[in-house]
């Protein structure tokens, strides 16, 4: 029996949008383990983590002293906290779908993503329009996130919004603002915006998406906390810049 992989479509999909879902791609008993255990690392609050009053979104707590100051953002370093997140970033399910874009030989940053993304109830923010690699920093811009939903995201608890088609276009600098976000406020962003599609998934479901791929996020407007497990990848050829923060943890390869 051949491995798991992308289907002629799906590669399609990926190539003009930048972005593909893949349903069900985790079974029901691998997602409930994995948010059982993302719920125990989140409540015990095990370091390293980021908070939204760090951030300072749209949503966030003013600080760490104001009321939800302590609201979890992200779990860093997933890989390294529980051995079923391990498991499941290099799953052969999803490596051999990062093989069909990146090449043989693939790796795991330890540097980025890396985390039980979380979007509590109440002090959640916003996320604005972005590009992860902005803050990347690699040989050539070719990264490849995956991020697993361990229940269910819809516009309601903030899911995932994308920009099709982004990952192939090139914007002047002008149309980023300082923190290189898309500025709303012009007519051009305008206009990419209004192409936004909505990505709800369901427990297990699977998106992966270029690191040049414009996309946003809600705040959590229900009682109930979203989580994600989010992974990103690149080709063991295209090699973190040295000196900089996507250098300094070691890639791990698949």
């Amino acid at each position: 029996m051949s491995e798991p992989g992308f289907s002629a479509a799906d590669l399609g999909r990926f190539a003009s949008d930048g972005f593909v879902v893949v349903a069900q791609l985790a079974a029901p008993e691998r997602v409930h383990a994995l948010r059982r255990a993302a719920l125990e690392q989140l409540a015990a609050r095990i370091d390293p983590a980021e908070f939204e009053a760090d951030l300072q979104y749209p949503g966030a707590p003013a600080g760490r002293d104001a009321p939800g100051g302590g609201t979890v953002r992200r779990l860093l370093q997933a890989y390294r906290r529980v051995p079923a997140f391990a498991q499941w970033a290099r799953a052969p399910e999803v490596a051999n779908r990062l093989r069909q874009i990146l090449g043989a030989s693939v790796m795991l940053s330890q540097a980025h993503h890396n985390c039980v993304m979380t979007k509590q109830p109440r002090y959640s923010s916003a996320t604005g329009w972005h590009q992860d690699i902005r803050y990347w920093s690699f040989e050539r811009p070719e990264l490849i996130s995956v991020w697993l939903a361990l229940g269910r995201e819809t516009p309601e608890n903030g899911c995932l919004q994308f920009l099709p088609g982004t990952h192939l276009l090139e914007l002047a600098r002008d149309q980023l603002d300082d923190a290189l976000f898309l500025r709303p406020d012009l007519p051009a962003n305008q206009s990419l915006i209004a192409t936004r599609v909505f990505a709800p998934l369901e427990p297990g479901d699977v998106v992966f998406f270029h690191c040049r791929t414009f996309h946003a996020a809600g705040n959590n407007r229900t009682d109930e906390a979203k989580l994600s497990l989010v992974f990103t990848y690149h080709a063991a050829a295209n090699r973190p810049l040295p000196g900089t923060r996507s250098a300094a943890l070691a890639s791990v390869e698949l």
